[in-house]
């Protein structure tokens, strides 16, 4: 939708987090007298207090706020939802004929510039910022927005049709996408978010949005190992480029920095880009030289009392923790594991610490007792097992049971929530409390 149609139609933000404080710092930029609403299940009390001050000062505001704030969207021609916010969760409440669109719809269909659009179960993050930090070593105008916590819409007030823009694209922001991106990469897919959609089949075709919509100039950057991403590919109508590890294992072993980077699928999507955007395989390397990896993704914390700390909280699926694991080898002898139980299978996981070097095994409920569970009754006999409630308790345990120069991994296969706040919360007291009683 063309953003002067918005001028004339009753607009509602739905959701005052991050993003929904970004569409309204954006609309009132653009329509600076028009009257907007926001709704949310939160009072004013509880939010942040510079947004606070925001809101309390605009005379051209609607707050909506509490346990009601449904039933006030029946009132609206357009409403712009966060991604968070369950669409089954609203529909009944909407007036006929309503609107219901995205931070990253609108800014699709009114972005000038080109967009690169990853997405993944895992790995979007890192790959998203490769993409970006090989742009910006190798002088592009470049922007690095999305899933990766940095909101849409306030940059389209700067951004030029010579611009490259690297979106990190989550399922929620998929969801309703209805405008792919100009170069689409699909990292891999795994059971993820199965308390939000239905099945495993309706959170792949959010995701499967990414290409969906994609013309033949386009590009498609795909991983031909998962067989639901390979289908969607041959209905793509963009150029194909398959994601080929053993194509990059070459590179990885001539340059050996690139091991502790990232998966070799992710970086092969992020060479298969520079290519495409004809950026010399030299310059691509050099860039990758000064990439300083995210926090809590395989995050080296630091050696105390000989013990090695590694933070990979953002290990939300087995998958994830199997490829920590196997990333750093038999120096492994503590896993601390566990977390949110959102319903996937944890027999991958189960089946794959019995054939490492882990002694001992730290278990956050209530994913730790299926984990446990899994594990055959003979190999359990092998291992040390403790069962754990908070991070500190996690932590004394492991310097107390830790083998000099072995190491200590955080990587839970599971999300945090319960007795974290998020992966970022759960990995913050990990280092926290691994340097409190290193000390």
């Amino acid at each position: 939708m063309n953003l002067k149609k918005l001028e004339n139609k009753e607009l509602l933000i739905l959701g005052i987090g991050r993003e929904g404080a970004d569409s309204f710092a954006f609309f009132r930029k653009i329509f600076p007298k028009k009257t907007l609403a926001i709704a949310d299940q939160k009072t004013l009390s509880t939010l942040d207090d510079s947004l606070k001050k925001t809101l309390e000062k605009d005379k051209n505001i609607k707050l909506i706020l509490g346990k009601n704030y449904l039933a006030y969207l029946k009132n609206y021609d357009v409403i712009v939802k966060s991604p968070g916010i369950k669409y089954e969760n609203i529909k009944k409440f909407l007036k006929k004929g309503a609107l219901v669109t995205s931070q990253t719809q609108l800014f699709f269909e009114n972005c000038p510039a080109k967009i690169i659009g990853i997405t993944g179960t895992k790995g979007k993050s890192t790959t998203s910022s490769l993409i970006y930090h090989i742009l910006k070593t190798n002088k592009f105008r470049a922007y690095l927005l999305g899933n990766i916590e940095v909101p849409s819409l306030s940059f389209l007030l700067k951004i030029k049709k010579k611009d490259h823009i690297v979106y990190e694209l989550s399922s929620h922001q998929l969801q309703f996408l209805e405008k792919s991106p100009n170069l689409a990469i699909f990292l891999n897919i795994y059971p993820e978010h199965l308390d939000y959609y239905q099945s495993f089949k309706q959170y792949f075709q959010a995701k499967a949005n990414i290409a969906r919509y994609q013309k033949k100039a386009d590009y498609f950057i795909f991983n031909p190992k998962f067989s639901l991403i390979k289908n969607l590919a041959q209905k793509s109508k963009a150029k194909k480029i398959l994601i080929d590890s053993k194509k990059i294992k070459k590179i990885i072993n001539q340059n050996k920095f690139l091991e502790k980077i990232t998966h070799p699928d992710n970086l092969s999507a992020v060479f298969e880009t520079a290519k495409i955007l004809k950026i010399s395989l030299e310059k691509t390397i050099k860039g990758l030289k000064s990439f300083k990896p995210l926090e809590h993704r395989l995050e080296f914390v630091g050696q105390y009392q000989k013990i090695k700390f590694y933070d990979d909280s953002i290990a939300t699926i087995p998958e994830a923790t199997i490829f920590a694991l196997d990333s750093l080898g038999e120096s492994v002898e503590t896993l601390i594991a566990g977390g949110f139980d959102r319903g996937i299978e944890f027999t991958k996981i189960s089946k794959k610490i019995p054939k490492t070097k882990i002694k001992n095994l730290i278990l956050f409920p209530s994913s730790g007792q299926k984990i446990w569970a899994g594990i055959p009754i003979e190999q359990k006999k092998k291992l040390n097992r403790f069962f754990v409630n908070d991070m500190a308790s996690a932590i004394k345990i492991a310097f107390e049971k830790t083998s000099p120069n072995k190491i200590c991994l955080l990587s839970c296969a599971s999300p945090s929530f319960g007795i974290f706040k998020n992966f970022k919360e759960r990995g913050d007291q990990f280092k926290k409390f691994v340097k409190q009683y290193g000390s």
